[in-house]
């Protein structure tokens, strides 16, 4: 999908791969390691890639901090975190939040790609379908305000997550919004 000048594509994979300017962490508050993409993407990215989040001094819920890739074929990580789903108003306006954030902070660092997980929908237990929906929404609204990103991807980790953020997105384009 074309939003201004920004490529939104939906790939299936493994986000550790990605050979694009910064991937986006799904991270806990500490932003010293977990499970899920979290793990994948410190694993991947070696040992340096902690040292570093050990300076940043956590992340609140919403929020996106950056650091450099080391061993990853992106250049830099924004780490952000999303809510722990408890069905509350509060949960989509916080996931809307780490999302904005990221993609400012990927404008701010002057970056022409990014690549997002589906924030939330592992252990934090936000339903994949309602993710998607404040996900892909919240990336087509900054789309089309000005950015210099290019290229927006989401990368799901299997075929189903692939399948619901693909309907999700097919009806938010039929709907004209």
């Amino acid at each position: 999908m074309l939003i201004n000048h920004t490529i939104l594509e939906l790939v299936q994979g493994d986000i550790t791969t990605l050979d694009v300017d910064a991937i986006v962490n799904a991270a806990n508050e500490s932003l010293l390691g977990g499970g899920g993409v979290d793990g994948a993407i410190h694993r991947a990215a070696g040992p340096q890639l902690l040292a570093e989040c050990r300076t940043l001094n956590g992340c609140r819920t919403g929020e996106a901090k950056i650091t450099r890739g080391y061993r990853l074929k992106a250049r830099h990580v924004i780490h952000t975190v999303g809510p722990i789903y408890h069905n509350r108003a509060e949960d989509a306006a916080s996931l809307a939040s780490a999302v904005r954030n990221s993609l400012r902070l990927a404008d701010e660092h002057h970056l022409a790609s990014i690549a997002f997980p589906a924030i939330s929908t592992g252990v934090y237990g936000y339903p994949m379908d309602e993710a998607a929906r404040v996900i892909l929404a919240t990336i087509i609204d900054y789309c089309r305000g000005t950015t210099g990103l290019t290229r927006v991807v989401m990368c799901l980790y299997d075929a189903a997550a692939l399948h619901v953020f693909g309907d999700v997105l097919r009806q938010h384009t039929t709907q004209g919004r």
